[in-house]
């Protein structure tokens, strides 16, 4: 993986912005290989892990990070290890995976809360004249 955990973030970034990004709320064992985290995603997730989407999964420690992710041919399995402080992960929610915008999931690697009030809202134009 590349040196700046946002550049490799921006691998993923690739196709559609509305792609469905899930976060496995709460601790994950990241010793889990490829296959244990494909059985993960099928029985924690209602979604097909072949699909578009991206599935996150962050460990006790809130240091470390993986991504689950399809690409025609195979899967990608990203891992992110934050050197200094904590992720601001969600430990706890009313439901399991949480959804998140392709746009927040640098926000979480960068350390920050998910919701940025002060970030810009996307334009969603539906005529231009």
């Amino acid at each position: 993986m590349v040196a700046s955990g946002r550049a490799g973030i921006d691998i993923m970034m690739r196709g559609h912005p509305q792609r469905p990004v899930y976060l496995a709320v709460g601790a994950t064992d990241l010793r889990k290989s490829l296959d244990s985290l494909a059985a993960l995603v099928q029985s924690t997730f209602p979604w097909d892990p072949c699909s578009a989407a991206l599935f996150v999964f962050c460990n006790r420690e809130r240091n470390t990070l993986k991504i689950w992710e399809w690409a025609d041919h195979g899967f990608w399995l990203h891992y992110f290890r934050w050197e200094r402080g904590r992720l601001a992960w969600p430990m706890t929610a009313a439901a399991s995976p949480q959804a998140v915008t392709l746009r927040q999931l640098p926000w979480l690697v960068d350390g920050l809360p998910r919701e940025q009030p002060t970030a810009s809202r996307p334009l969603r134009h539906r005529q231009i004249i």
